[in-house]
Parts: C-alpha cells; sequence; structure tokens
C-alpha cells in the first residue's frame, strides 16, 4: 500500500489529478492497448471501473493501430520514451523457464537446478560460453523458443541475464507469447520460458496441466514454494528476487491527458492494483 500511495503522490505531482475539465467527451471511448499476459487484469479494471463511472466508456484496443493508453513491460517503455508523455507503474510481471510436461527435454533437464550461468548457457549464444554449450550434450540437443514480438517477454527474460534478445540460441516465434506454449508442446525436445499468467490457470492457481517448471538452484523454501500454486510463487518472488527469475516492472503509458484518464489511472493506482496477484503480477516492492 505504501508503495501505492508514494506512486499516487507522484502521479498528482505530474498535475493528472488536476487536469481541467476542459473535453466534453465525458461518453466518448478511451481505447487499452495490452499485451496478453495483462490482458485480464485490464479487462477486470474496466469492469469494475464502469460500475464507479458510468459516463465513459474503457475498451481493449483491437489491431496494431493507436490507443489513449497502452499496458507495457518497463524495458519496453524506456526504449520507446519519445513515443509518449508518461508512464506509471502498477505491478510487476515473472518469467519463469518453462518445458513441456513429460517431455524428451523434461527428461533431460531433470535434476539440473540451473543457475543463472547455466541458464545463460541454456538460452543464448556467447563466445564467452560457447564452449560450455557445446560441452553439455543436453543443452545442445535441446531447441530454444523465444518471442519476436515487439511485446514479447524475451527483452525482459534476455536482460535479467545481460543478453540481447538477439543472442538467444533457437527458434523465433512470432505473435502472441502463448504461442511459445504450443511451440514446446509440438517440439518434445523445446524449451521457452514465459509470464505467469501465461504458465499458470489464473481459476485453479495451478501450473497448466502440459507444462513443467525447468528446475532451478533456489533455496530450499523458495523451491518447494515453485511446486506450489500460483500464489505460492508470487508471495515468494515478493519476499525475494533469485538472479534466476527474471522480473520486470508493468507500467501504464499515455501521451493524451483528460479528465476521463486522469480519473481512471487515478482509480487504478487506488484500486485497480489489489487485483494483481488474482491475475498472475507481483505488487510494486
Amino acid at each position: 500500500m505504501k508503495k501505492v500511495v508514494l506512486v499516487l503522490a507522484a502521479f498528482l505531482t505530474l498535475g493528472l489529478g488536476n487536469v481541467l475539465a476542459e473535453d466534453n467527451n465525458s461518453n466518448s471511448v478511451r481505447t487499452i492497448k495490452s499485451p496478453r499476459f495483462a490482458r485480464p487484469l485490464v479487462e477486470k479494471w474496466i469492469e469494475e471501473y464502469a460500475k464507479t463511472e458510468p459516463g465513459v466508456t474503457f475498451q481493449i484496443a483491437k489491431g496494431q493501430g493507436e490507443s489513449d493508453l497502452s499496458v507495457a513491460i518497463a524495458n519496453q517503455q524506456e526504449k520507446n520514451t519519445e513515443l509518449i508523455s508518461h508512464w506509471i507503474y502498477i505491478g510487476e510481471t515473472a518469467v519463469l523457464p518453462i518445458t513441456a510436461r513429460s517431455s524428451e527435454a523434461a527428461r533431460l533437464l531433470e535434476g539440473k537446478h540451473l543457475n543463472a550461468k547455466k541458464l545463460k548457457q541454456l538460452f543464448f549464444l556467447d563466445d564467452e560460453f560457447e564452449e560450455d554449450v557445446r560441452k553439455n550434450k543436453a543443452f545442445e540437443a535441446i531447441t530454444i523458443y523465444s518471442g519476436s514480438n515487439a511485446t514479447s517477454v524475451a527483452g525482459s527474460f534476455a536482460h535479467n541475464f545481460g543478453e540481447e534478445s538477439a543472442n538467444f540460441r533457437g527458434k523465433r516465434i512470432a505473435g502472441d507469447d502463448l504461442f511459445l506454449n504450443t511451440a514446446i508442446a509440438k517440439d518434445p525436445l523445446g524449451v521457452s520460458f514465459n509470464t505467469l499468467s501465461n504458465i499458470f490457470d489464473l481459476k485453479s492457481r495451478q501450473l497448466k496441466n502440459d507444462l513443467t517448471l525447468v528446475g532451478l538452484d533456489l533455496k530450499k523454501d523458495v523451491a518447494d514454494s515453485f511446486n506450489g500454486t500460483l500464489d505460492d510463487v508470487i508471495n515468494s518472488l515478493e519476499n525475494g528476487k533469485p538472479a534466476e527469475v527474471a522480473i520486470e516492472k508493468v507500467g501504464i503509458t499515455f501521451n493524451k491527458k483528460d479528465e476521463a484518464i486522469s480519473r481512471f489511472l487515478q482509480w487504478v493506482l487506488e484500486n485497480g492494483t489489489k487485483y494483481n496477484h488474482q491475475y498472475g503480477l507481483l505488487n510494486l516492492r
């Protein structure tokens, strides 16, 4: 709550909470662009906000055109600062390495408990450790699938290990990151990564039936939580960030400032973030 209050204070300092009611478009539609992993959360915001502000309509943006608001990962925001006027943080997303349950890749990686260095060797090509990769026959047999879309969490995963997205070995998959799950389901030797909301069932809170997590070198209590529910994983990661787990801030970017958008953003900071856990996001730390 303290974090939200601080962010809200900064938000108001920008003057966004005091935008004059200059526009007469209170009944018009405002659009929100969102990557798939955050879309259920954004849809919840829209549903709940409509109960308090029926005079304005917010909806998910369709297609690749411009939108009034965009939900994005922090490192994507920072690369496009020239295209936006403002952004605020609303939570964090965690990205974990995965493979298909009972696959050959799962068998090859069983019991490995990979640390950050081994994860770099598994996922990336780099002159610094190419020799080590060649010596590890299990890694050599595995095919890495990474996202190529601009909104993919591939950049966040790579950034966590000091790498660039261009350094992934294996195959690039276009489109939404959910297609990474599909790719490894079709390839017995496929390994990838994804956000918590894409690898856990948000209703049952269990790992999706066709997926398994790649074993990481974690402290026992953290490792135990990774064998539990989505809520166990979220709580564990909010209490500490292992080097093996990519965690990035998620925010809302916007150019246009009007009264309707300002009220909506204030509501998100005051009320919308309470749904973070429900939809697979960590709270700001």
